[in-house]
């Protein structure tokens, strides 16, 4: 069963392992590239992931970009400071890059971002090149530091989307 986007669910604060491996996905860093950073397996690094997303409720098959935007939502993680100004998003890009943040599946995000499944990739390319994002990670990095993608409330994660 999904739950509506509306509906909230207290998160647990991520312990300072956690936390570490988060800021690290906030980077952009891969599993094997946390892994070698710290000196870790990359098997403990996948179970702090699974942890993580224990930690927001979000579905064991979620994307690493949506589970930054979770912990950047969450406010368990900040985000770093933007270098360049924010771009002027129309309507649709901004309802893209929101379809991005909160979903895996692309037939989600195309159905949230109210596009046709055919021009998703054509879409985020397109979004990709007007933000200077190399990546969907990146992207929504960017996007929360500056302040498009909006905060909830402490504490809470909105649950469902990510599933």
């Amino acid at each position: 069963m999904t739950l509506s986007m509306t509906t909230r669910a207290p998160i647990t604060p991520l312990n300072p392992a956690q936390l570490r491996v988060a800021q690290q996905l906030v980077e952009g860093l891969s599993a094997q590239e946390i892994g070698t950073r710290n000196g870790l397996s990359i098997e403990t690094i996948r179970r702090y992931v699974r942890e993580i997303r224990r930690c927001l409720h979000l579905g064991p098959r979620c994307k690493p970009h949506v589970i930054v935007h979770f912990v950047l939502a969450a406010e368990q993680v900040t985000p770093p400071a933007a270098e360049r100004q924010a771009p002027v998003l129309n309507e649709q890009q901004q309802l893209l890059l929101r379809a991005v943040a909160e979903h895996s599946a692309p037939c989600d995000v195309a159905f949230a971002a109210e596009i046709a499944p055919a021009d998703l990739q054509a879409a985020l390319y397109e979004l990709l090149d007007k933000t200077g994002a190399d990546a969907v990670t990146q992207l929504v990095v960017l996007a929360h530091a500056w302040g498009l993608l909006g905060a909830r409330p402490a504490g809470t994660v909105e649950s469902g989307a990510a599933r």
